[in-house]
């Protein structure tokens, strides 16, 4: 008598989000960063108030909302990383798989100098709370923000936690790591801003902030404003560099991809709102400059709360805020070279983790050590962290825009496009996806290109 041929051993189930909130939680948490607590306020108080809000919401859903929904459909079909997802969509030998090779390399960029910028949020938990930075001095201010960049081994150290501690949460998996941790600081962040919110329009003179942000002055409305608006809506939804593609893959296949990416943008807008009335408020309140830039954060922040009773505390929840905020969007950024490494290199993801952490610590120490050891390494006049972000910002995010919207639109093709967004003829959802789909393929990729030609300053 033989026996019988032992069975396949099953291969793990691939793990994913488990719940709605969970989805728009997590998803959330990677459009939210710190472009909506610091970029989005300074660059709406330096192009206008109002009138570059209405530009930035129109922009919004011509430019970022039809990439990101396009990046969770394609992951969410495929079930896989972000360059196995092209893989295994795309015509056979054709170099598609490059569109997520350049998100991964955007997204490994990015964290490279993004976890120093959040190094320097999480130290300024800690300086706030010690009294360091509450002062109404600005030169004091910009005295302590400059000895913390300068200084290479609380620039280093810092950095390191940060990476540390967002690798212990990808290393926790996407249900118990990712989606456990989004769910709760997501509503945290909300309540937070609220607090905050509430504290500046108590303020006297608070209603001078609240007129800027929402009272459109048209005449500001320039070309350049309508570029800034565009780029800022295709930069801050963390779209282009794989992680909306990476988030969509652990999507369920009854979510409404549609419906949870406009709840995703809404959402994302209603905090930069937020994060605008807990400023501008009280921004004028104490005649400080709405257009002060990206010292906004580090410089006039300390020195706007140090005016207000109980200044000190609002200004530990103001940065606890920010961190949270960093938070969320470094975990889904991360999460793509890990989930390559992972699932197309057939590393474990304990592993890749660890790998990708060592990459960035060394890599990353050069971004970090930009303002004082590495000041001089530069390449076209610009050293580590200014080149990594320009080359992730103005070349390959747009390229992978560009580039996801003509596969979809041009490649893919309607029929799959709407098969995959009505969730196989489930969702009564046809007119909404002839728009979009018309959208996707004439409006967004010429938007993006204009973009990124301002941002080469082609123009």
């Amino acid at each position: 008598m033989t026996q019988a041929a032992p069975s396949a051993v099953a291969k793990p189930a691939r793990d994913g989000f488990t719940s709605s909130f969970g989805v728009l939680a997590a998803t959330l948490g990677s459009a939210v960063g710190l472009g909506n607590i610091w970029k989005f306020p300074y660059l709406t108080g330096a192009n206008g108030g109002a009138g570059f809000l209405l530009v930035y919401l129109v922009a919004t859903l011509l430019v970022a909302l039809p990439v990101m929904i396009s990046e969770i459909m394609l992951g969410r079909r495929a079930k896989a990383d972000a360059v196995t997802t092209l893989v295994r969509l795309a015509p056979r030998r054709q170099p598609w798989w490059l569109i997520g090779a350049f998100g991964v390399l955007a997204a490994f960029l990015i964290l490279a100098f993004y976890s120093e910028v959040a190094a320097w949020v999480f130290a300024y938990i800690f300086k706030a709370a010690a009294g360091d930075i509450l002062t109404t001095d600005p030169a004091q201010a910009s005295q302590s923000f400059a000895s913390l960049v300068s200084d290479p081994v609380a620039s280093l150290a810092w950095q390191w936690v940060v990476l540390l501690l967002i690798g212990g949460i990808i290393l926790m998996g996407v249900s118990k790591g990712i989606e456990a941790v989004t769910k709760k600081l997501m509503p945290l962040l909300f309540v937070l801003l609220i607090v905050i919110g509430v504290r500046s329009l108590t303020l006297p003179g608070a209603s001078a902030g609240l007129e800027f942000l929402f009272a459109p002055d048209f005449s500001r409305i320039t070309p350049a404003v309508v570029l800034t608006a565009m780029g800022l809506a295709f930069f801050k939804l963390s779209i282009g560099m794989g992680t909306m593609m990476t988030y969509g893959s652990y999507f369920r296949a009854d979510e409404n991809v549609p419906a949870t990416a406009l709840r995703v943008m809404s959402a994302d807008l209603f905090v930069s709102m937020l994060a605008g009335v807990a400023i501008f408020p009280a921004v004028f309140a104490f005649g400080f400059k709405p257009e002060a830039g990206p010292s906004l954060l580090f410089i006039t922040i300390p020195a706007v709360f140090a005016n207000m009773p109980f200044g000190q505390l609002f200004l530990v929840l103001f940065f606890v805020l920010a961190a949270i905020a960093a938070t969320g969007a470094m975990l889904s950024i991360l999460e793509v070279p890990v989930s390559v490494m992972s699932e197309r290199l057939g590393v474990s993801r304990k592993k890749a983790v660890v790998v990708n952490l060592a990459l960035l610590a060394v890599i990353g120490s050069v971004c970090a050590l930009s303002n004082s050891l590495t000041a001089h390494w530069t390449l076209f006049g610009l050293n580590a962290f200014d080149l990594f972000d320009y080359v992730s910002s103005n070349i390959l995010m747009p390229v992978g825009g560009i580039g996801l919207t003509v596969f979809v639109a041009w490649v893919w093709g309607r029929p799959r496009f709407e098969e995959a967004l009505s969730n196989g003829g489930r969702l009564a959802n046809r007119g909404v996806l002839d728009v979009l789909f018309f959208v996707t393929r004439w409006v967004t990729p010429l938007l993006i290109l204009a973009v990124m030609l301002k941002g080469l300053g082609a123009f």
